[in-house]
C-alpha cells in the first residue's frame, strides 16, 4: 500500500498531470456516455478538422479565410454530391446483384474445391470437404446478417437524413468560426493549461497528418485498384475496389481479408486464365507500391507507434467503436502514447 500510496502522491503533486487527466476523464466520459447522441456533431468536427488542412493551404497564398472557407466548403458539397448521386446508386446495385449470386457462388466454389484434391494431393478429400462445409456456414452467416442490416437499415433513414442536413450546416460553421469556437472552450480550462496544450498540438500534428495521409491513401488505392479491374473487366470492380482503398485503414490485416474475396470473384469469373493471372498479378503490383512508395510518402513521420501497439489499438478500439474505432485506432493509440511519454518525462526530471 505504501508503494501505491508515494506513485498517488507523486501523480497528484504535479497540478499540470492532474489537469491533463481531468481534460481526458471528462472528453473520455462525454464520448462514452453520450458519444451515439452527439454522433453528427464528433463527425462533424472531424470532418472539419481535415479540411482546415486545405483552409490553411489557401490561407498561405493570402486568401481570405471567409473566401478559403467557402471554396473548400464548396468542394466539399460537391464531393457528397457525386458520392450521392453517383458512387452509391452504383454500390447499392452491385451490392445487390452480388446478394443475388450468392447461391451460385456458393456452387462454383463448392465444385472448384471438391477437384482440389486432384490438384494437390496433399489435401485428402475429407479435409476438402470440411472446408467446404465451412464455407457453406460462412456464407449462410453472413447471408442473414446482410438480410437482417437491410430489414434494420429502414429505421436508419431517419438518421441519414439527419446527418445529410445537419452535417454539412455543422463543418461549414465550425470552419467559418474556428477561432470563436476554440476561444469558447479554453476558457472552461484552467489559465495554467500548458502540458494540456503540448500534448494536443502533438496530438493534432501526428494524428492529423496520419488520417489526411490515410485518407488520401484510402482514394489513391480505391482508384488505382478500380481502373485496375475496369480494365480486366472483373465483375463487381467499383464494390471489390471500395472494399480494398477501405483495407489500408487497417494495417497489417487489411491487405489480407480483402484479398480473399477479389481472388473468388475473379477465379469463379475466369477460373485459371490469362486473365485471373493478368488481373491478380496488377492487383498485388498496386499492393506492394501501396506497401512501399504510399505509406512512406503520405504517412512518414504521422506517427512512430510499434506494429504490436498498432495492432492491440485496433483490436481495443474496434471492438469498442466498431469501424469508426478501427479507423482513429491509430490516433487514439498516439495521443495515448503522448500522454505517456510526458507523463514519464515529468517523473524523471521531477516536475511538480
Amino acid at each position: 500500500m505504501d508503494i501505491v500510496r508515494q506513485w498517488l502522491s507523486a501523480v497528484f503533486s504535479d497540478n499540470q498531470l492532474v489537469i491533463l487527466f481531468l481534460v481526458l476523464v471528462v472528453v473520455g466520459a462525454i464520448v462514452l456516455s453520450v458519444g451515439n447522441l452527439l454522433a453528427p456533431v464528433i463527425a462533424s468536427v472531424v470532418i472539419s478538422f481535415l479540411l482546415e488542412g486545405l483552409v490553411r493551404i489557401l490561407e498561405r497564398f493570402r486568401w481570405p479565410r471567409m473566401l478559403a472557407v467557402g471554396l473548400v466548403f464548396g468542394l466539399f458539397m460537391l464531393f457528397l454530391a457525386v458520392l450521392l448521386l453517383a458512387l452509391i446508386p452504383l454500390l447499392v446495385s452491385q451490392i445487390t446483384d452480388l446478394m443475388d449470386n450468392i447461391p451460385w457462388i456458393i456452387s462454383k466454389t463448392q465444385t472448384a474445391l471438391q477437384h482440389l484434391p486432384k490438384k494437390l494431393p496433399i489435401l485428402s478429400q475429407s479435409q476438402v470437404q470440411a472446408i467446404v462445409d465451412s464455407l457453406t456456414v460462412q456464407f449462410s452467416q453472413y447471408g442473414q446478417q446482410v438480410l437482417a442490416f437491410s430489414l434494420s437499415s429502414v429505421r436508419s433513414v431517419f438518421s441519414f437524413v439527419v446527418y445529410l442536413v445537419l452535417m454539412p450546416i455543422m463543418v461549414f460553421f465550425f470552419l467559418k468560426d474556428k477561432s470563436v469556437i476554440l476561444e469558447w472552450l479554453s476558457g472552461f480550462l484552467p489559465q495554467d493549461h500548458t502540458l494540456a496544450s503540448k500534448v494536443w498540438m502533438d496530438v493534432k500534428t501526428q494524428a492529423g497528418n496520419y488520417v489526411r495521409g490515410r485518407i488520401w491513401e484510402v482514394l489513391i488505392v480505391w482508384a488505382a485498384t478500380y481502373a485496375c479491374f475496369l480494365l480486366f473487366g472483373l465483375d463487381y470492380a467499383m464494390l471489390l475496389s471500395l472494399l480494398v482503398g477501405l483495407s489500408v485503414i487497417i494495417p497489417y490485416i487489411g491487405a489480407v481479408v480483402v484479398t480473399v474475396p477479389v481472388l473468388i470473384i475473379a477465379y469463379i469469373q475466369w477460373g485459371f486464365d490469362s486473365h485471373f493471372t493478368w488481373a491478380m498479378i496488377a492487383y498485388f503490383v498496386i499492393q506492394m507500391l501501396d506497401a512501399n512508395l504510399l505509406v512512406p510518402l503520405l504517412l512518414s513521420g504521422a506517427v512512430n507507434l510499434h506494429p504490436i501497439a498498432s495492432i492491440t489499438a485496433i483490436l481495443i478500439f474496434g471492438g469498442i467503436w466498431g469501424f469508426w474505432g478501427v479507423f482513429f485506432a491509430i490516433p487514439l493509440a498516439t495521443l495515448v502514447q503522448s500522454v505517456l511519454c510526458v507523463w514519464k518525462y515529468r517523473r524523471q526530471c521531477g516536475v511538480a
